[in-house]
């Protein structure tokens, strides 16, 4: 197929709607994962016409992205571009008052289901034919500079720029490349309470600058659009003025 193809995870809101729409009118066909159906159809609803399907799936589960991929293979043939977005946090507490329950699904969405769409799209990148493909992962800047009372998101965000390199190495022999973009303070759903003031490395309350989701979205279509013999590693896109350069 002359047209390639996108799954975005996480794409009923935020950085994951933006970017698959965003992928959708640069020309992609994209499939739109998530857990909400009724958000997943206004994404497409939202898209103007192009080719994006929505999928519910839980990232969580094999056998739910296992079926994903399935839809992918059936509906489309082939895999170009898959954007590992999909996430979550846990509340602000201290660590010694987290219950496991919450760190275990933490580490099930933004590890464990980072790898699971990783794995089946690398299956399909290795055997489809012209073979390759890029995946690109939504890191974070607290995998760098943790806010406090953040370990189950930071630790799983350092540990998805540790799959972004293994990924790179491993996928070399076939063509497939791996990507990780470290998102600051983009202005959607999850970053709304900055604008009221977060907790801050003095453990102060300080109001924080945002920036557009388009400017993520740009950058994930300039890095799926990028060609295969060339990588972005790890890009940072952040809201200028937010206070992650310097120290705390």
């Amino acid at each position: 197929m002359s047209q390639r193809i996108a799954v975005v995870t996480g794409a009923g809101s935020g950085i994951g709607r933006a970017s698959a729409l965003a992928l959708a009118k640069a020309g992609y066909a994209v499939v739109v994962a998530g857990r909400r159906k009724d958000e997943l159809e206004k994404t497409v609803s939202m898209a103007g016409g192009a080719t994006v399907v929505a999928a519910p799936i839980d990232v969580s589960d094999e056998a739910s992205v296992a079926a994903l991929f399935k839809l992918v293979k059936d509906r489309f043939g082939r895999i170009d571009v898959l954007f590992n977005n999909a996430g979550m946090g846990a509340q602000a507490v201290p660590l010694d008052e987290l219950p496991i329950e919450k760190w275990r699904q933490v580490v099930d969405v933004n590890l464990t289901g980072s790898f699971l769409c990783a794995r089946e799209a690398m299956r399909m990148m290795r055997a489809q034919d012209p073979k390759g493909g890029r995946i690109i992962n939504n890191g974070s800047i607290s995998a760098y500079a943790p806010r406090p009372y953040s370990a189950p998101y930071t630790a799983t965000k350092h540990a998805v720029l540790g799959l972004t390199k293994a990924i790179s190495l491993d996928g070399r022999a076939d063509r497939i490349v791996c990507s990780q973009i470290d998102v600051g303070n983009a202005a959607t759903e999850m970053t709304e309470r900055m604008a009221n003031g977060v907790l801050q490395a003095d453990f102060t309350t300080k109001v924080e600058p945002r920036m557009d989701v388009r400017h993520v979205a740009d950058a994930v279509v300039h890095v799926a659009n990028l060609p295969l013999d060339v990588n972005v590693l790890t890009m940072t896109v952040m809201a200028n003025d937010m206070p992650f350069v310097g120290r705390g």
